[in-house]
């Protein structure tokens, strides 16, 4: 995996160039985007060279990071020059809702595919990335896992379950910043300045998440720990659960999940 190949550099492909960078040498890295002005730009900060999506498409390693409604189209475009190559390369698709056999069919070939499932703090290390595979060799995969070790947690998961997954880590971040908004606004409300309510939220959430992940306690179980008989967060607690906020976050996957259905039957 000697070169790798951007084709799309929007928040979650820009994220991920950035993640590789730091595992990649940055030479090595080309980024291609409809919007030239905005690889450009990213390639200056990483060190990272720019070009064309036919130049894209012609490194060891393809990331596509089109929307899924575009990439029918921005493959078809592509078919002649993948058809065209004698070596062996791969292509990894992010787009929610688009099997390994679909992109395949799109990109006009039998080609070695890895599906992922990142999300946004990939960007900074700490993203949590599930992925499939078709076609790679284990080497292969061990050398695309260690490409991918700057973006976060790999995990390899069933295809069949990736939609669940994305609907989970990969939609997540946008739940969890409305959540980080709300605790801040209810500090500021009870006099906190914003931008330490801000970071008193967001601290937060990073020690919990570590605790859970570190521990493998049950959520529930540290929940319970942090409520103290007759306490104030119990009386939170209590209240959230009177406000339907586990129903609303559980209603909140299910809804990405149908809507992953619906872009898949087109």
């Amino acid at each position: 995996m000697k070169t790798i190949g951007f084709i799309g550099c929007g928040n979650m492909g820009g994220a991920l160039a950035r993640a590789v960078c730091r595992t990649a040498a940055p030479s090595d890295v080309l980024l291609a985007n409809r919007t030239p002005a905005k690889a450009l730009a990213l390639a200056a900060q990483l060190g990272c060279r720019t070009g064309s999506n036919q130049e894209a498409a012609g490194c060891d390693v393809v990331f596509l990071g089109v929307k899924p409604q575009m990439m029918a189209g921005m493959l078809a475009s592509l078919q002649p020059v993948f058809a065209a190559r004698k070596d062996r390369f791969i292509l990894c698709t992010m787009a929610a809702g688009l099997s390994m056999a679909q992109i395949q069919q799109m990109a006009g070939g039998d080609y070695p595919v890895v599906r992922i499932n990142p999300n946004m703090p990939a960007g900074v290390g700490e993203g949590m990335i599930p992925y499939c595979t078709t076609g790679l060799t284990a080497e292969e995969e061990a050398d695309f896992c260690r490409l991918m070790a700057g973006a976060g947690r790999m995990d390899p998961l069933a295809e069949n379950l990736m939609d669940a997954s994305c609907c989970v880590s990969g939609c997540g971040p946008a739940w969890v910043c409305q959540f980080v908004e709300a605790l801040a606004d209810g500090g500021v409300a009870c006099g906190l300045p914003r931008a330490k309510a801000q970071q008193y939220a967001a601290q937060m959430m990073l020690g919990t998440a570590k605790m859970l992940l570190d521990s493998g306690i049950h959520p529930g179980a540290l929940k319970d720990a942090v409520c103290s008989p007759a306490g104030t967060t119990i009386q939170g607690v209590r209240l959230l659960e009177e406000r339907g906020f586990r129903g609303a976050v559980t209603d909140a996957v299910i809804a990405a999940y149908d809507k992953t259905l619906k872009m898949r039957e087109g």
